[in-house]
């Protein structure tokens, strides 16, 4: 009987763990990519997102903190997951756990072209011999870079949501729209993120996908992540 209430325990600081890491990322992202990444860069245009970040410096290093948290609570939430659901199928949930540390590490490559861009606008001067024009196209390629590695990050990321959705389906405890929310969010990161890097040319294509799986790859994760923090762990209510 002990033993069952330790892992009972276990399982409750776990789901805490995984809850609240995966609040703060989804705060982050939203405040990183969506507000400062959204507002500062200008695709196809070079010389005004080379102004925008330029202006707004301090934004520009604050979204780069904001991703490092993010890395920082990917790797948590992997962790935490893994033991979370470790019960209910541990090879499952072990490969799943490796399938985010993965799409951590890709992240994380990502992330250094950001700090380039940084450093390419801190030593501006420093690169006198090239031109204004030439600065800005090397900016925007580290930018390009960071989507591009991230997007196919995204994919591997996929994988460990299809991993935890059905590791979830098949567990008692989880609600199934829970569950449901996760598999359709995983085949939405695999289907956009691949059609992105492979089919980057049917951008109209690209966009229906988006909408179509916004709901999912939202509610998904965030609502897994308020779940696990209000009841993950807990025995049910009937018993």
């Amino acid at each position: 009987m002990a033993t069952s209430v330790r892992e009972l325990s276990n399982e409750r600081k776990s789901a805490l763990t995984a809850g609240i890491s995966l609040i703060i990322m989804a705060l982050a992202a939203f405040f990183s990519y969506s507000f400062v990444h959204g507002n500062l860069v200008v695709k196809g245009d070079a010389s005004i997102t080379f102004n925008n970040i330029l202006s707004s410096n301090g934004l520009f290093k604050a979204e780069i903190l904001g991703w490092v948290i993010i890395l920082i609570s990917d790797i948590i939430v992997a962790w935490a997951l893994y033991i979370f659901l470790k019960p209910m199928n541990k090879n499952l949930s072990l490969f799943g756990a490796w399938l985010r540390l993965a799409y951590s590490a890709i992240l994380g490559m990502a992330i250094l072209n950001l700090i380039f861009v940084l450093l390419l606008l801190r030593y501006t001067d420093d690169l006198s011999s090239f031109k204004i024009e030439q600065i800005q196209s090397l900016m925007m390629l580290f930018l390009e870079a960071f989507e591009s590695i991230w997007s196919i990050g995204l994919i591997v990321f996929g994988g460990h949501l299809l991993i935890v959705g059905y590791v979830a389906l098949k567990s008692d405890s989880i609600p199934k729209v829970i569950s449901i929310l996760l598999l359709l969010a995983s085949i939405g990161y695999i289907v956009i993120h691949l059609s992105k890097t492979f089919l980057s040319q049917y951008d109209g294509v690209i966009a229906i996908l988006n909408l179509v799986f916004a709901i999912p790859m939202i509610a998904g994760e965030l609502g897994f992540g308020i779940w696990l923090l209000l009841r993950g762990g807990k025995l049910p209510k009937s018993a």
